[in-house]
C-alpha cells in the first residue's frame, strides 16, 4: 500500500511531537535519578495508569490479538492470561501496596530491602539485574520484529528503495523499518526519561482511543451480524468451552485450520487450567522488573500505586477491544467477501499480518494516517518504557554500586544515554535471529517468566527464604529457560511450566538452607515496612515484642476474594466490547450487569479498606519512626 500524503503527513506530526516532548523535559529530567527514572514520583496515579495502559497497548501484541480474535472468536478471551493479563489484579488488591512501601529506584536495589547486606544478597542483587536485562532484551526484539512487518506493509520496498542510498535484501526489509522507528524510540526516551515516557503515553492512548472507536464503527457498518453467523465456525461467538477448542474452520479456510493445529490451544480446558495455574504463582511473584515495576516506584504512595494498577485493566481493555474486535469483523469481510485468502498468500501466510491488511484495504484516507500513528504510539510506548527500565538497573545497581559510586547526576544521566543505545542494539541484533512474533512471546511468557516465579513467590511470603536461595532458585529456573528454548517447541512451552517450576523451586529449598537465615533486624524492619501475609510467625512475634503498636496482617482471605472478584471484574471489561461489537445482545446485558456488580463489590471490600489501611498505616510508621523510609 503507497500511503496517501495526508496519511503520511499525521505520522510525520505525531513523530516530531513525541520527540518534542523529549527535549521539552530533558532539563527537568535530569536534575536527579528519581526524576529520571521515576518522574520524581510526581505524577498522579491516573496519569501513570494511562501510560501503563499505554505501554500495554503494543503493536506486536495487537496484531496477535487481531488473529487471535479472528481464529478463535470469544475463546480468545483466555488465551492472554498466558501472560497473565490477571496480574494487573494482584497488584491491584494487594502487591503494588507491599511494592511501593519498600521505597526504592529499581527492584534490585529492592533486594537489600529484604535480604539485607552480604553473600547472599550480593548474589540475589546479581541474579534480578541479569534476569532484569533478559526480559528487557527479550521484549525490546519481540517489538523491534513487530513493528518492522507492520510497516513493511503501509511502505513497500520498491517505493522506499528510489530514497535510500543503498540497497537491502528483501527478508532484512522489516529489520530497516524497526531499526528506524526504534532510534525515534530510543531518542525521546533518552532526553526525558519517565516524564518523556508518560506525557507521550497520554498523547498516544488518546490517539488510540480514537482509532480503536473509529475502526469497531467502521467493522460494525460492513459487517452485519447475520454475516458473522455465516462465516464463523460453530463456537466461535461463545467464551465457553469444554476439554477441546471446538472451533473448525477446515471447510472454510486450510491454511488457518493449520496453523491453528500447530498453537497450544486445541486441548483449551487444559490450556486454562494450566495458565490459570501458571498465572497465579507468577501474578503472586509481584511484577517482573520491567517497566510494569518502574510505574509502581513512581507512585506517590503505596494507595495510589494500588489506584494505579487497578485503573490499567479500566484504560486499557474497552478501547483495546474495541479496536481487536472491529478488526476481527473486518478481517471476516476480508476473507469472506473480498477474496483475503489469495491475496495473503500471494504474498505470504502469515495470519499475523491481517491487522496491516485490513488498514490497507478498509480505512480511509486520513483515519489510515491516524490508526498508523495511533498503532505506531503503541509500540512507542511499550518499546520507550522497556528501554527506561534497563538504565535504571545497570546504572543504579551496576554502574553506582561497582564502578563509579561517586558519579556525579550529570555523569550518571549520561550513562544512561550509552546503556539505553547499547540495549536497543544488542536487541536489534537478536531480532535478527528470531523467526516470527510468536517464537520470542512463547519462550518469554511461557520458559523466561516461568523460571522467576517460585525465587519470588517465596520472597514475599516465607520468612526463612534467604539470599542464597533467591540468587539459586533464580539461577536454576533462568538456565532452565534458556535452555528449553533451544530443546522445547514453542508450542509446548506452557506445558513444561511445572518441569520449570520444580526446579526452580528445588534451587531455591537447597539454597535456603545451605547458608543462615536472614539476619534479624533486616527481616523485622522489611515486616514492619512492607506488612506482607503468609509464613512470618516468627518475625511477627519479634516485630511485636519490638514494637508493640504492630499488629499481624491477617488480609489473606479477604485479599484471595479480592482477587477472584476482580479476575471476573476484568474479564467483564474484556467481554462487554467484544459482545457490543458483534451485537451480542443477551451476553452485553448479562456482562454489564455482572460488570456493575462486581464493582459495588470491590468498592465495599477493596477501595474502602485501602483508604482506611492507608490512614492507619501512615500513622503507625510516624510513631515508631519509620515514616521517613515509607513516604
Amino acid at each position: 500500500m503507497k500511503l496517501h500524503v495526508v496519511d503520511i503527513l499525521i505520522i510525520c506530526a505525531y513523530l516530531i511531537v513525541i520527540v518534542l516532548i523529549g527535549l521539552f523535559l530533558k532539563k527537568k529530567a535530569a536534575k536527579n535519578m528519581d526524576s529520571y527514572f521515576l518522574g520524581g514520583k510526581s505524577l498522579p496515579f491516573y496519569m501513570l495508569g494511562l501510560s501503563n495502559a499505554s505501554g500495554m497497548f503494543d503493536i506486536t501484541g495487537t496484531m496477535l490479538m487481531v488473529y487471535w480474535a479472528f481464529a478463535y472468536g470469544f475463546k480468545s478471551l483466555w488465551i492472554p492470561w498466558l501472560w497473565p493479563v490477571f496480574n494487573q489484579i494482584f497488584l491491584m488488591v494487594y502487591l503494588s501496596v507491599w511494592l511501593r512501601r519498600s521505597n526504592v529506584l529499581t527492584g534490585a536495589e529492592w533486594i537489600k530491602t529484604r535480604f539485607g547486606h552480604g553473600k547472599g544478597a550480593t548474589l540475589s542483587h546479581t541474579i534480578v539485574i541479569v534476569f532484569a536485562l533478559l526480559s528487557v532484551l527479550g521484549f525490546l526484539s519481540y517489538g523491534f520484529i513487530g513493528i518492522g512487518k507492520f510497516m513493511e506493509i503501509f511502505f513497500p520496498w520498491e517505493v522506499v528503495s528510489q530514497y535510500v542510498p543503498f540497497d537491502i535484501p528483501l527478508q532484512y526489509v522489516p529489520h530497516f523499518y524497526g531499526i528506524f522507528f526504534t532510534a525515534i524510540a530510543t531518542f525521546y526516551v533518552m532526553l526525558g526519561g519517565m516524564l518523556s515516557i508518560v506525557w507521550t503515553d497520554v498523547v498516544q492512548f488518546m490517539i488510540m482511543t480514537v482509532a480503536g472507536i473509529i475502526i469497531a464503527v467502521i467493522g460494525m457498518n460492513m459487517v452485519a451480524p447475520e454475516m458473522i453467523q455465516e462465516f464463523v465456525p460453530k463456537g466461535w461467538d461463545s467464551p465457553f468451552f469444554g476439554w477441546a477448542l471446538d472451533i473448525d474452520w477446515s471447510e472454510r479456510m486450510s491454511l488457518l485450520t493449520e496453523r491453528m493445529a500447530n498453537e497450544p490451544y486445541s486441548l483449551m480446558g487444559i490450556f486454562v487450567m494450566m495458565a490459570l495455574l501458571k498465572g497465579i504463582f507468577m501474578s503472586m511473584a509481584g511484577p517482573a522488573p520491567n517497566y510494569d515495576m518502574q510505574k509502581i516506584l513512581s507512585c506517590k504512595s503505596p494507595k495510589e500505586a494500588a489506584m494505579m494498577s487497578g485503573s490499567v485493566p479500566v484504560i486499557l481493555l474497552i478501547p483495546r477491544y474495541l479496536m481487536i474486535m472491529g478488526f476481527a469483523l473486518l478481517a471476516i469481510y476480508f476473507f469472506k467477501v473480498d477474496g483475503g485468502l489469495s491475496q495473503m498468500t500471494a504474498t505470504n501466510t502469515d495470519f499475523e499480518t491481517i491487522l496491516p491488511h485490513l488498514i490497507t484495504k478498509y480505512v480511509p484516507v486520513g483515519l489510515a494516517g491516524l490508526l498508523l500513528a495511533g498503532l505506531l504510539s503503541a509500540f512507542m510506548s511499550t518499546f520507550a518504557s522497556t528501554v527506561n527500565a534497563a538504565p535504571a538497573y545497570v546504572v543504579n545497581d551496576i554502574y553506582l554500586k561497582y564502578i563509579n559510586p561517586k558519579a556525579t547526576v550529570k555523569t550518571q544521566i549520561r550513562a544512561s544515554y550509552l546503556i539505553s543505545v547499547l540495549v536497543v542494539i544488542i536487541s536489534t541484533v537478536m531480532g535478527f535471529f528470531l523467526k516470527d512474533i510468536n517464537e520470542i512471546f512463547q519462550w518469554i511468557v511461557g520458559a523466561l517468566f516461568g523460571g522467576y516465579i517460585a525465587a519470588n513467590v517465596l520472597k514475599w511470603h516465607w520468612w526463612r527464604f534467604n539470599g542464597e536461595g533467591y540468587f539459586w532458585g533464580m539461577t536454576a529456573g533462568v538456565v532452565a529457560a534458556i535452555v528449553m528454548k533451544f530443546t522445547v517447541p514453542d508450542g509446548l512451552v506452557l506445558y513444561f511450566f511445572p518441569v520449570l517450576f520444580g526446579i526452580s523451586l528445588i534451587g531455591c529449598i537447597v539454597g535456603t538452607y545451605s547458608a543462615p537465615p536472614t539476619d534479624e533486624d533486616t527481616l523485622i524492619n522489611f515486616y514492619i515496612r512492607v506488612r506482607p501475609w503468609g509464613w512470618w510467625k516468627p518475625i511477627v512475634d519479634k516485630a511485636i515484642a519490638r514494637y508493640p503498636q504492630v499488629t499481624r496482617n491477617k488480609n489473606f482471605k479477604r485479599d484471595a476474594f479480592n482477587v477472584t472478584i476482580g479476575i471476573v471484574w476484568q474479564c467483564c471489561l474484556t467481554i462487554v466490547p467484544m459482545y457490543l461489537v458483534v451485537r451480542g445482545n443477551l451476553g452485553f446485558i448479562v456482562s454489564v450487569l455482572i460488570l456493575i456488580a462486581t464493582t459495588v463489590i470491590l468498592k465495599y471490600t477493596w477501595y474502602k479498606p485501602l483508604c482506611r489501611e492507608e490512614e492507619e498505616y501512615n500513622k503507625l510508621m510516624k510513631e515508631i519512626g519509620f515514616d521517613k523510609e515509607c513516604n
